[in-house]
This record gives structure tokens, sequence and C-alpha cells, in this order.
């Protein structure tokens, strides 16, 4: 019983997770205006403007048409589409459709078929923001890492899960009251004696004032006994 409630909270937290994280890739996705918002710089040929492993932050937003010599794109490679390239742009040449020339900052000249000719159909973005060497963790989580961090996750919450029902186990809930709740308790205890003690006074004036008329009674027919027997003993 106990390893089914384990294995469902672990299953629940990460589904929580999983939810989360797409629900924030999905909004990451819709401000940045492209299916993919982040690039890895994994060759030298913008340095020293881009290095190794330097994080890119794509804004997809920005048309084609408002892209400036001097910015830097990222783009489908032209010749075969095999790979995505962030290079600097050089030229535009105004047409149907519109073309860029890009160059790598650290290349010698414009390569045919990976630089040019860039239209609408290759283009993805503006690189928006830069972040140095963050993309060395890409590096790290490659298999086997990435598995071996994902069994460790998963004990870790495993572990946590059995400490916390073990704490339960060990230490149930008290019933025992803390001294400011049983000071509370004793002042409403207090004023529910109180609250007696008033109703009982009320009880015993309500019941004097009933018998009250009776012994003015009493005390008129004593008085008209004693009136009758000093008549009588007048009489004789």
């Amino acid at each position: 019983m106990t390893r089914r409630l384990i294995s469902k909270n672990i299953i629940k937290d990460l589904v929580i997770v999983a939810v989360g994280v797409i629900i924030i890739w999905i909004g990451l996705q819709v401000v940045f205006g492209t299916e993919n918002p982040f690039y890895v710089v994994a060759s030298g040929s913008m340095i020293p403007s881009l290095q190794v492993y330097d994080v890119l932050i794509v804004q997809g937003h920005v048309l084609i048409e408002d892209i400036q010599i001097g910015d830097i794109i990222v783009f489908d490679r032209p010749n075969g589409r095999d790979r995505v390239i962030v290079h600097r742009v050089v030229s535009i040449t105004d047409g149907d459709p519109l073309t860029i020339k890009t160059k790598g900052d650290n290349n010698s000249s414009s390569i045919p078929g990976t630089d040019f000719p860039i239209t609408e159909e290759e283009y993805i973005g503006k690189v928006e923001y830069i972040i140095p060497q963050i993309g060395y963790v890409t590096q790290v989580l490659k298999p086997p890492t990435n598995y071996i961090l994902i069994v460790l996750v998963i004990s870790v919450m495993i572990v946590k899960e059995v400490i916390k029902r073990k704490n339960v186990k060990d230490h149930p809930p008290s019933d025992n009251l803390n001294p400011k709740d049983s000071d509370e308790l004793k002042g409403y205890s207090d004023l529910e004696k109180l609250k007696k003690d008033s109703a009982y006074t009320e009880h015993l004036d309500s019941k004097i004032s009933d018998n009250e008329p009776e012994f003015e009674v009493e005390e008129k027919k004593d008085g008209k006994k004693k009136s009758d027997e000093n008549n009588s003993e007048i009489k004789k």
C-alpha cells in the first residue's frame, strides 16, 4: 500500500513538472515568435562576437524586411537546409523575393550555399540576446549523463517521499493543546460559567417574584384570622 502511494506521488510530481515545462516552452514560443527561441553556438565562425557554447535567444517577430546590414541572424543553410547557421548580414538585395547575404566574422569571405542566397523561407530570426557559455550545459547533458541525472532526480524524489511517510508514521498528529489554546479554552469556560450563574440568578429572581403574592395572601389570611379571633374574644 505504501509503495503504491509513493509511486502515485512521484508520478504526480513528474506530471506537474512536465506540464510546467510544456507551458513555459509554449509561452516562450509565443513571446519570441519561433519554434525554438534558443540556439547554441557550435563553431568559431563568429569569433570574437560569439564564442563556442554561447546561447543565443532569437526573436522571430522581427520580419526579414526589417533586417539591416550588421544584424546577426539565424537561418537554415540554403543548400539543403541541413544545418542552422548564425552569421552577420553583409548585404541585402531588394527584389522578389528579398535576398540576404551573410558572412561569419571569423571567415575571410561569404560561402555560397551557406551565406547566400537567404530568403524568407530560410530566415528564422534575429539574435536578440546572448548568454555567454551557458551552452556547456548541453554538452554535460549528452547521453549517458542526462540519463544518469534523470535517474538521480527520480531517486531523490523516492527517498524524499519515503522519509516524509516515515516521519508521519513516527510522529502522528497530537491532540495536545498548546498553552495559548488552553488559555483560550479556560477563558471560554469562565465565560460559560458566568453565563450559567447569570441564568441561575435570573431563575431565582423569577421564582421569588412568583412566590411573593402567595406570601401576601397568606399574611392577609393570617391577619383576618387574628382579627376574627379578636372579634370573637370581644364578643365573649
